[in-house]
């Protein structure tokens, strides 16, 4: 399946449906009077979120969606039916933003979450609703209302709760594919990884998401390498692992430094996430040279370093530990299905 978090869709609710001039005809009865009933309501556009996608590649072969539109009405006050209701499925995560790409009108977070975005436009009025003392034959009708129609961005942003970030060749692919039933690509080149890979973590009775992304280079940016735009895949992690490769020929030091400048350089609150920073192919290097630049690392800021080893599996423990630290009491994979997140009750407001 290709992977695709961007696509851009054209979206209209269907047009209320024209009321009707009617009379009213009948044996013994000369004077029935008007019976036009209602157009039918338009159709609406719906967005739900479904369980089991974790693409927009549908919306790169469908990109116009409309609305049935309002069924006419009918004499003998007969209101037409209502069109149905055009339901887009996304994949939880997904936005839903204006032309502009910048105003977000829909964050769908929860599975089976609904949010009707365009409304369907109202039946006309028939001739029967136009009857009056001084206009006993109304021959007006109204023709239904238009529904609305807008471009729109769909924006994919995963749902994970750890997410791996750092250089190129850093060992991201093979930590995940250590620890996750993924099957990423390795490789001894850089940006093997060119897509975000997601897997499930089971650490101590507990499971959690884990996003792998391409990695990032100095000037990602500016668009150096792929750019950064695949940052957005872990704004929504409560924990970043950062994954510094002990055997490059970058100074881990200065690593860290680049990964950190491009976080900032993002926005998005990447800077503000908790990062823990893991020293990574230990097992390539001597203890003194791990001691060495463990130093190091926290001499240029890092509160904790975790060296490990993603290929052995060395070290991985305490850093699993360590996101656990950071992770809900329930995580989206071990709660029921349907189940929101509990938020922490607000204190009443009070004057003191």
């Amino acid at each position: 399946m290709h992977f695709l978090d961007q696509a851009k869709i054209f979206i209209r609710s269907g047009q209320g449906g024209p009321g009707a001039v009617s009379f009213r005809r009948e044996k013994y009865e000369e004077y029935g009077g008007p019976n036009g009933g209602n157009g039918g309501k338009g159709g609406d556009i719906v967005f739900e979120a479904v369980a089991g996608l974790n693409t927009l590649i549908d919306f790169r072969y469908t990109q116009h969606f409309k609305a049935q539109r309002g069924h006419g009405g009918a004499g003998s006050n007969r209101t037409g039916a209502g069109g149905e209701d055009l339901v887009i499925k996304v994949p939880v995560g997904t936005q839903v933003l204006d032309d502009d790409r910048e105003t977000v009108l829909l964050d769908l977070t929860e599975v089976g979450k609904r949010v009707v975005l365009l409304r369907g436009g109202d039946g006309g009025r028939g001739n029967a609703s136009y009857k009056s003392s001084t206009n006993r034959a109304p021959r007006q009708h109204g023709p239904g209302w238009p529904g609305e129609e807008m471009y729109v961005w769909l924006r994919l942003k995963l749902m994970a709760d750890a997410g791996l970030v750092g250089l190129p060749n850093a060992g991201k692919s093979t930590f995940i594919n250590k620890i996750t039933n993924t099957k990423a690509k390795v490789g001894e080149y850089a940006f093997t990884t060119l897509r975000p890979q997601l897997g499930v973590v089971s650490h101590r009775n507990r499971e959690f998401v884990l996003a792998d992304i391409p990695g990032l280079i100095e000037g990602a940016a500016e668009g150096v390498g792929i750019g950064d735009r695949f940052l957005g895949h872990i704004e929504r992690c409560r924990v970043l692992i950062h994954l510094i490769d002990i055997h490059s020929e970058t100074d881990p030091a200065e690593a860290m430094q680049i990964v950190e400048s491009e976080l900032e350089a993002y926005g998005g609150g990447l800077d503000e996430k908790p990062r823990l920073i893991a020293l990574n192919k230990i097992d390539l290097v001597d203890a003194e040279l791990v001691k060495a630049f463990t130093k190091e690392l926290r001499a240029a800021g890092a509160r904790k370093v975790y060296p490990i080893s993603g290929a052995t599996g060395k070290g991985m423990d305490a850093l699993l530990d360590a996101v656990l630290e950071h992770l809900p009491a329930a995580t989206v994979t071990e709660r029921p299905t349907g189940q929101v997140e509990e938020q922490a009750d607000e204190k009443p407001w009070s004057p003191i």
